[in-house]
């Protein structure tokens, strides 16, 4: 492309985006055509965060609806809200409720939680989202601007930060509070049109428009209706609003435009802070006949900027004097500039804060009914954002801190979820000589990080029995555990209610910190022996994160304590997983086919059914004793030659057949099958139990495969050996199926074949 044509791109881009100023009657026809250009502050929120329709998630084990608009679809996802969908739904049931007027309207909404819970990002996700509703056919937003230019020199014109210029199109001035265009009807009128406009709503929140003009707004109509009604004009009302002095503009949603936000730097009086302060230089310019004109206030503070759309004070408890004087907005939604000039307001407030906040407000608890904080607390609506407790997403943060990735991992189930836990990722960083070198994290490694940043945020107390905080954490995150061939639902266990998952723990910055200075400075420092040795292993990432703790000032001791004693079970399990790794990569081509099992799971059917049964090819299946033993033995490995008596199958050999293959195969297969009952419809393997059954492998499968595999010899391997070819099967496949990199490969099947050779005899 040429430069041109970007400059172009973005002149459509603008074009799209804002539209020509309107008379007042065009706005009237327009938001007919369209209602939700004209809802209040709490229902525009509302609307915006339902635009972007919903997903299912899992989360703490239970399928969840999911509003995408925290996934910050406008952005790309970089301010993505990672979990926290249970809070966040409540959010937006609180909002329901605001913006139909049935309860909480006096709340002012509140989010605490630990740092590095997601809360920053909850601001920047309702910008970027506000931002991009605000710029579609359904999402304009609208406000006024006048045009009073005085034909006499005699009397003052009305201005807002100096002089109208001479220019007629620099004599606008926009509302500095982005007040609503339909404030400026006389009440009844007002209540009229609203009245018609909610008959035609097909929804249960009618529009709201209960504010006046705001203070800058009435001084332009009080000015132009003087000057009408001296002169006898009729039509007052036509007058003052005609197209060469009022006009409906429309802006997009942003900081400063509909989004007030204050931050923990921000000081100055309450006033300032909440509404503005008056500008002296101004009020001395402008003839206000002995009272300040509202023409010379800066409507700069919070609630100016959010009138309209949105209120939030992040880091609240930095600016605990102004909550209070924050206490009647809702309510009366109003605010004073000064004694005799008062603005309506029309916005969501929203306060963010950790929980230090908590503690300032409690700070007079024990005065009983005398707690001179108790009216603030009553309007303070909490929802409470808590540590990620779930596997997947954990990982997906950190990648998402280490990376910049943003794309938001979605999956049909949770075999593609898992895929993602285990990936590697390389980052290339820079050596001190300039030089720049990729270090990799190998596979698991990720998830051996999130593992125990998950495990040492779930309460030990609240564990089921029988289970242990890695099944815990595995539980959350899938639903269900998968136990060799049984698996057992979220719902099948009692949790206690009142655990504090997710309540404290190590954060995202510790982990990402930690992460950062292993890749820079100590990838290589465990195996200089490998030609290509800039490998972070799992237990790399363990060993750093655990010896990290005694000189992080973030956890206290009791913390620390705690924590160490929880990455032995992490280690334990991601050995697991490259254990699982290097058996499946050595038995990869000793896997049974698909034709080989749905024969046998056929052959299993009828010889339990007394119905003729046929395959795939019309064929009447006869079930045969010596096959189905072949595959259970060979195959299965799960019984001996003693477990059958001339091919026909004991007892136990019989209570497996039926529980473990015909029963899942019912529930899960067999109500989808055709009419012949064929199975070339069915993929058995996509069934958790069947392919726990029939796709798992052990060392002893591996013993009875390879039988002159030498463990001892794996990490260099005699030349000719049957040790040498699997090591080199092995490499191909890791490489090729599993994603590992040859260094990887060979560290993982170093350290695992190590922890075999010592049991291997």
């Amino acid at each position: 492309m040429r430069g041109t044509d970007y400059v172009d791109a973005a002149d459509r881009t603008l074009e799209e985006t804002y539209e020509e100023p309107m008379s007042l009657a065009a706005y009237v026809d327009r938001i007919f055509e369209t209602p939700s250009t004209a809802s209040h502050a709490s229902k525009y929120l509302l609307e915006a965060i339902e635009a972007s329709g919903t997903r299912e998630v899992i989360e703490e084990g239970e399928e969840k609806r999911r509003y995408r608009f925290f996934d910050d679809p406008g952005n790309d996802g970089e301010h993505a809200i990672l979990g926290n969908t249970e809070v966040l739904n409540e959010f937006v049931d609180d909002l329901q409720s605001i913006a139909a007027g049935r309860a909480k309207d006096e709340k002012i909404i509140w989010f605490e939680g630990p740092t590095a819970t997601g809360k920053s990002e909850l601001k920047r996700c309702l910008v970027n989202g506000l931002r991009t509703y605000s710029k579609t056919p359904e999402g304009r937003r609208y406000t006024l601007e006048w045009n009073v230019d005085a034909t006499d020199p005699d009397e003052r014109g009305l201005s807002y930060g100096g002089n109208p210029a001479p220019s007629d199109d620099e004599n606008w001035y926009e509302s500095p509070v982005q007040v609503h265009p339909l404030a400026v009807f006389p009440e009844p009128v007002r209540e009229e049109l609203l009245e018609k406009l909610n008959a035609q709503l097909d929804d249960h929140v009618p529009i709201s428009v209960d504010t006046r003009l705001d203070p800058f707004s009435r001084e332009a109509y009080d000015y132009l209706e003087e000057q009408y009604r001296r002169r006898g004009t009729e039509g007052l009302f036509s007058a003052i609003t005609d197209e060469s002095h009022l006009r409906v503009k429309n802006y997009v949603v942003d900081v400063g435009s509909g989004i007030g936000v204050l931050h923990a730097e921000d000081d100055g009086r309450p006033k300032e802070r909440l509404v503005g302060s008056w500008m002296h230089g101004m009020l001395q310019e402008l003839d206000s006949r002995g009272r300040k004109n509202p023409q010379a206030f800066s409507y700069d503070g919070v609630l100016s900027q959010g009138n309209g759309v949105l209120t939030v004070v992040e880091d609240a408890a930095q600016h605990a004097d102004l909550l209070q004087k924050l206490l009647n907005v809702p309510d009366e939604r109003s605010v004073k500039l000064d004694k005799g000039i008062a603005m309506d307001v029309d916005t969501q407030m929203l306060i963010i804060s950790n929980p230090d906040l908590e503690a300032q407000l409690n700070q007079h608890a024990d005065r009983n009914g005398m707690d001179p904080l108790k009216a603030l607390k009553r309007r303070l609506d909490k929802h409470e954002f808590g540590y990620l407790t779930n596997l997947s997403l954990e990982t997906e943060l950190i990648r998402r801190e280490l990376t910049g990735e943003t794309t938001i991992w979605e999956a049909e189930d949770y075999d593609d979820v898992a895929a993602k836990i285990r990936e590697p990722i390389t980052i290339t960083v820079k050596e001190s000589d300039g030089s720049l070198r990729e270090r990799e994290l190998a596979p698991h490694a990720l998830e051996a990080a999130a593992l125990y940043a998950v495990v040492t945020r779930l309460d030990e107390d609240g564990t089921p029995s029988g289970l242990d905080l890695i099944d815990k954490a595995l539980l959350y995150d899938r639903g269900y555990l998968q136990e060799g061939d049984t698996r057992r639902d979220k719902d099948e266990f009692e949790f206690d209610d009142q655990s504090h998952d997710g309540e404290h723990g190590i954060p995202v910055t510790y982990t990402r910190d930690t992460l950062a200075e292993l890749i820079q400075h100590e990838a290589d420092r465990h195996h200089p022996d490998l030609p290509v040795a800039d490998v972070v292993m799992p237990r790399d990432v363990l060993n750093a994160m655990a010896e990290g703790l005694a000189d992080a000032p973030v956890f206290s001791t009791g913390e620390r304590s705690e924590f160490e004693n929880r990455v032995v079970p992490v280690k334990n399990y991601v050995y697991d997983q490259q254990e699982s790794d290097v058996i499946e990569a050595i038995m990869h081509d000793q896997r049974v086919d698909e034709a080989t099992v749905a024969e046998y799971v056929e052959h299993v059917y009828a010889w339990e059914t007394d119905e003729a049964l046929y395959n795939d090819r019309g064929e009447e299946i006869d079930p045969d004793p010596l096959k189905m033993k072949l595959f259970e033995v060979e195959h299965l490995g799960r019984f001996s030659e003693e477990a059958y008596e001339s091919n026909l199958p004991r007892e136990v050999v019989r209570e497996f057949r039926r529980e473990k293959v015909i029963t899942a195969l019912n529930r899960h297969a067999w109500e989808q099958r055709n009419e012949d009952f064929s199975v070339s419809d069915v993929d058995l393997t996509s069934i958790p139990v069947i392919r726990s059954v029939l796709e798992s492998h052990d060392w002893d499968d591996v013993r009875r495969t390879f039988e002159d595999l030498d463990p001892h010899q794996w990490d260099n391997p005699p030349s000719g050996t049957e040790t040498e070819a699997v090591k080199e099967a092995t490499f191909e496949r890791l490489v090729a199926d599993f994603e590992y990199s040859p260094a990887s490969a060979e560290l993982t099947s170093r350290h695992v074949m190590g922890q075999v050779s010592y049991r291997w005899d």
